[in-house]
């Protein structure tokens, strides 16, 4: 029998000699983790990529409920199918040629959050071994995902225009010479979480070619592309290629993540697996959220809410920029065009998940760039999620987090780094 501990708490698990070798490569992340410290009144959360749904009005949400129990009670509240229900499916087309994205509804399915899209998609391709492609850095979820399949996670050069193409043809090139699968690219392109880089129109092109010319499939997700700020981000990928890219989407960032209502449109042969793949793990995606997310949208003025997103996320972006300018000077940050992220890079010798208690202590939470690597970089990296807090408390808690940072940049001019 073995033997966990969780803080003063001994747990015994009779059964662990009888999972599977991959449980294993389960762990909390270093976001979630955070989930019980952050709920603290006293604490500002710069840690969590939570949406402002404070800035939603409830009363088109309850407007939405009322007309679903007064019109489909009895739909939403029975099975559904495995693909989704075929009306928001057709609303979901109209909100996908925003970006420049057009496919057919029966390649489209619904799924509980984009996260689950990612889910099936790394189960349908990745055997022990294979190659998926990701940014540097790259989302936590995505990186949790990949490892749990016990996939090899290659990391590729990322800067302020997004991915390197020439790095990503070197890494796919130098990994198939080694007698590797290359089977996946997985990339945020627009407001990147956690960096919040958008990929160039140039860079997208190119990042296509060096895919197509090697059988790469690109699973392309875009859950921030309609929150930007001035301009709108280029046209999405899967415009410019149907075949090999997979889109997904959510309505967690642009509607609430507690319905948890994503979509995904795949090629065809791809969409099919999926659709059995979805009915095998959960039957079908909530019918009731979906028929809320579907009134939502049949009733409301939803891009006029999401306007009101945008204005309120630049407010809180140009409140964080400017109190890391006055309190951490020394800091470098990207500066996001829209989204919910700055990335932040500290001077050399400070540790970011060693400071993290530090932080804490002082109220204020991060989460520290370790999350984001699957190969342990990013120690002096912070993501800094700008989103959720008032513009005010953004700066409260970035003065909080200046007093850890100046407080060991004091310590390290004086007594130099850690051997």
């Amino acid at each position: 029998m073995s033997e966990t501990r969780t803080g003063s708490v001994t747990n015994f698990d009779a059964w662990k000699h009888a999972y599977a070798a991959r449980a294993s490569n389960l762990s909390v992340s270093e976001v979630r983790a955070l989930f019980s410290v952050v709920s603290r009144p006293e604490v500002v959360s710069l840690a969590g990529g939570m949406p402002d749904v404070s800035a939603l009005d409830g009363e088109l949400i309850e407007q939405a409920f009322r007309s679903l129990m007064s019109n489909r009670r009895n739909y939403a509240l029975q099975y559904g199918g495995g693909q989704g229900d075929l009306r928001l499916r057709e609303q979901i087309q109209e909100i996908m040629a925003l970006d420049g994205v057009h496919g057919s509804v029966e390649d489209l399915m619904i799924t509980t959050g984009s996260q689950h899209a990612l889910e099936l998609l790394a189960d349908l391709f990745l055997d022990q071994g294979d190659v998926v492609l990701v940014e540097a850095p790259s989302y936590v979820g995505a990186v949790g995902i990949f490892r749990h399949k016990e996939a090899h996670i290659e990391h590729v050069f990322t800067d302020d225009d997004g991915i390197s193409p020439e790095a990503l043809a070197e890494a796919a090139d130098r990994l198939i010479e080694q007698g590797k699968k290359v089977k996946l690219l997985y990339l945020v392109p627009n407001f990147a979480n956690p960096s919040g880089v958008t990929l160039t129109a140039e860079r997208r092109a190119q990042v296509l070619q060096v895919c197509r010319e090697r059988g790469i499939l690109i699973i392309e997700d875009n859950p921030y592309g309609l929150l930007y700020f001035d301009q709108k981000p280029p046209a999405a990928m899967r415009s410019m290629d149907a075949e090999g890219v997979v889109y997904l989407g959510s309505f967690s960032k642009i509607l609430s993540p507690g319905l948890r209502v994503g979509y995904v449109l795949a090629p065809p042969a791809i969409r099919e697996k999926l659709v059995l793949a979805n009915e095998s793990a959960i039957l079908s995606p909530a019918t009731f959220a979906q028929m809320m997310v579907s009134e939502y949208l049949s009733l409301t003025d939803w891009q006029g809410q999401i306007d009101t997103y945008r204005k309120l996320y630049a407010t809180k972006r140009d409140a964080a920029l400017e109190a890391l300018a006055q309190y951490l000077p020394r800091v470098k940050t990207t500066r996001p065009q829209g989204g919910f992220f700055l990335w932040l890079t500290l001077p050399e010798g400070l540790n970011s998940k060693e400071m993290l208690p530090l932080a804490v202590n002082e109220l204020v939470a991060y989460t520290p760039g370790t999350a984001f690597y699957g190969d342990g970089r990013g120690a002096n990296n912070i993501r800094v999620c700008f989103s959720h807090p008032t513009a005010e408390n953004v700066k409260v808690g970035i003065k909080r987090l200046s007093n850890v940072v100046n407080l060991q940049l004091d310590l390290l001019d004086t007594f130099g780094a850690k051997d």
